[in-house]
């Protein structure tokens, strides 16, 4: 705070001074006047109020599995003002501590915290280990669930078999990741289905705060049912991760005179193959859609086989046949020629003529 102050004229009279000076020579008081504020006050009633704010909207949100699609999304939420604290198999503090999340190495540590919600970003494999041994019975009985898992009838059958009735579940897709998603989440699909929601308005907004992270973040949200998401998914994600992979077997590369298309398939390859194998085999043995893809991929590899091979077929017999009818015709008209109209025969060495 800046406060002038005019150097000419002092404020105030000393008494001494009032007593022996005639009424005319004694300066009334200047009021005080502030010129500007160029600091925030520590007593700035709008500013408490706006971190009050602030920490009461803020989720208390645990993160199981830390790996890199883990710490991908905490970041995120925790640049939205929520409090995130962490868990994981390996050690994963210093990461956690860079990013302002804490790291706890014993799961029960982590749930005495007593998490609004639990995010389960773990691989689709573990999944079931991990949810038979956490111990729900330190968290509270409201806790919300919520999984990122690429496949969603999997980890729902799971929630209902191990997680209490009292204890909300949503289930969620992110159908992007840190590769797609590294710059913005503008316009890429978010889906979610609400599986179990509790009755009162404390946890369906619980809910909607988490999901307010990712619309406020401009993700296109997509609501749908589990079983629903599966049957899409199927013909689309695991279908891009299988083309990704058997480009990458081919051995695609890069080359001088590449085409729009061609760099299309060179992305799709490099986005595939960061992604672990774990990752593409849970997407097949976790999704009952995924063999039927895989066998209409076989298939219609098989049909575009047969309709190049049944063509060349074709082109291939046109020319052998048609040669020879055409060399035939060819010759009997040169042995006319020869012979003046007289087929020659070769008899005993020598040739005699009959008319044609």
């Amino acid at each position: 705070m800046l406060l002038h102050f005019s150097p000419t004229k002092p404020l105030f009279s000393p008494p001494s001074l009032r007593r022996n000076s005639p009424a005319f020579l004694v300066s009334p008081p200047r009021p005080l006047c502030i010129r500007a504020i160029d600091a925030a006050q520590v007593f700035d009633y709008e500013t408490r109020l706006k971190s009050e704010y602030h920490r009461s909207s803020a989720l208390k949100i645990a993160v199981l599995g830390f790996g890199n699609f883990g710490q991908f999304l905490s970041k995120t939420l925790i640049r939205h003002g929520h409090d995130l604290i962490t868990h994981s198999r390996s050690d994963y503090s210093d990461a956690a501590s860079s990013i302002g999340a804490r790291f706890f190495h014993n799961p029960h540590d982590l749930c005495e915290q007593h998490p609004d919600v639990v995010l389960l970003c773990t691989s689709i494999l573990s999944t079931e280990s991990v949810l038979r041994s956490f111990p729900f019975q330190r968290l509270r009985r409201s806790t919300l669930f919520v999984d990122v898992l690429s496949v969603k009838e999997f980890p729902k059958t799971l929630f209902l078999k191990y997680l209490p009735k009292e204890f909300d579940i949503l289930c969620t897709h992110p159908m992007f990741g840190p590769e797609s998603g590294k710059h913005s989440w503008s316009g890429l699909p978010f889906v979610y289905d609400k599986v179990r929601i509790g009755e009162g308005p404390c946890r369906s907004g619980r809910c909607e705060k988490f999901l307010r992270v990712f619309e406020n973040e401009g993700c296109r949200m997509v609501e749908m049912s589990c079983e629903e998401h599966d049957k899409h998914a199927a013909g689309s994600q695991f279908v891009t991760h299988t083309m990704g992979r058997v480009l990458e077997k081919f051995g695609v590369e890069s080359s001088p005179i590449d085409t729009k298309g061609y760099e299309t398939l060179l992305d799709l390859v490099e986005n595939t193959s960061s992604d672990s194998f774990e990752l593409y085999y849970g997407l097949f043995m976790y999704n009952q859609n995924a063999l039927e893809q895989l066998e209409r991929l076989d298939m219609a590899f098989e049909s575009i086989k047969k309709d190049l091979f049944g063509r060349l077929h074709q082109v291939y017999r046109k020319q052998m046949f048609s040669g020879e009818v055409v060399h035939s015709v060819k010759k009997k008209t040169e042995q006319k020629l020869l012979t003046n109209g007289v087929v020659a025969l070769p008899i005993n060495g020598s040739s005699s003529s009959s008319p044609s």
